[in-house]
């Protein structure tokens, strides 16, 4: 395998789900809803292209269900710093354990679109200098 090429995400409610994808995740649209007989919506991320598809099977869980992040299948966008920073404060306070989490390499946080589909940013740029913050790691998950 050399890449993901796409990515079909579930979603209940497609024009909650669309504003969110364009305008907090500010994905870059292909198509939007109305070039569909049916109701999708395609943006890019980089070279994935990530389709959502208004079918009535997303998983309806709420935030009371997620233990941790590792619980559930999660799609992961990477970023840099000061976007990565803005999600954060955007988007903080969804459910115990989001993060932001210490994975080796890069950092990533945590979060629910619209539907409950459990999404993940990363950065792999450093901290800004005088910045200090406590990250959470995979040990974090007992704790």
């Amino acid at each position: 395998m050399d890449a993901v090429d796409h990515i079909n995400v579930d979603v209940n409610d497609l024009d909650a789900c669309f504003r969110f994808y364009r305008d907090v995740l500010d994905l870059e649209l292909l198509r939007p809803p109305a070039d569909f007989q049916g109701d999708h919506a395609m943006f890019a991320a980089g070279e994935t292209v990530v389709t959502l598809a208004e079918t009535g099977r997303a998983e309806g869980w709420t935030p009371a269900d997620l233990d941790h992040p590792l619980d559930k299948a999660h799609i992961a966008f990477a970023t840099d710093r000061e976007t990565y920073e803005a999600l954060i404060d955007d988007l903080d306070g969804q459910f115990p354990k989001q993060g932001p989490y210490d994975w080796g390499e890069f950092e990533g946080f945590y979060f629910l679109d619209p539907d409950g589909n459990l999404l993940e940013i990363v950065t792999y740029d450093p901290l800004p200098d005088g910045v200090d913050r406590e990250l959470l790691d995979h040990d974090s998950i007992h704790e």
